[in-house]
């Protein structure tokens, strides 16, 4: 598996100069809250982050097994001065009928419908651009307020000082 929760990894961290967004709330087009970042979906070998994962507000009445929904990272952006993730293309009515996100297995149909539900461009099979070079996975469109377009998402830990567990 190519993409793994952050948490799962013992020798990666979020990199200095960018923010933590897990346990930041999520808002939509709206301005109306509709969950709260739950882990960072990361691909390890490219040390970024690909998608966001959001656990749903527990109001909007959805079933424990859909109260999880991935959002690409360029899909989202965060707040300039408060501990905001601002989802555009989403609001607390849309997200109801956004595709949920139940195991750490991601399938291509899933980040394919999750796109579309975005309205953002699915790369095509044959087209010789990797999937996560387009913008629903650019990470300066997220960080913009926060780090420069520079800075690394990630980064590993030197070897033996993975930080204590717990």
């Amino acid at each position: 598996m190519h993409l793994v929760r952050l948490r799962d990894l013992k020798d990666f961290e979020v990199a200095d100069g960018s923010p933590d967004v897990r346990g930041w709330a999520v808002r939509g087009a709206d301005g109306k809250r509709f969950g709260d970042v739950y882990e960072l979906i990361v691909e390890p070998d490219a040390l970024k982050v690909r998608y966001l994962d959001v656990e749903l507000d527990s109001a909007l009445n959805i079933n424990d097994r859909e109260r999880h929904v991935l959002i690409p990272i360029g899909a989202a952006a965060i707040d300039h001065d408060d501990d905001n993730v601002f989802v555009p293309a989403l609001d607390i009515n849309s997200v109801m009928n956004y595709p949920p996100y139940q195991d750490i297995h991601i399938s291509r149909d899933l980040e394919e419908s999750m796109l579309r539900a975005l309205r953002l461009p699915v790369p095509v099979a044959n087209d010789n651009t990797p999937f996560y070079e387009g913008p629903p996975y650019d990470e300066s469109h997220f960080y913009r307020a926060r780090r420069t377009a520079e800075q690394a998402s990630m980064r590993r830990l030197p070897d033996g000082s993975a930080p204590p567990l717990g």
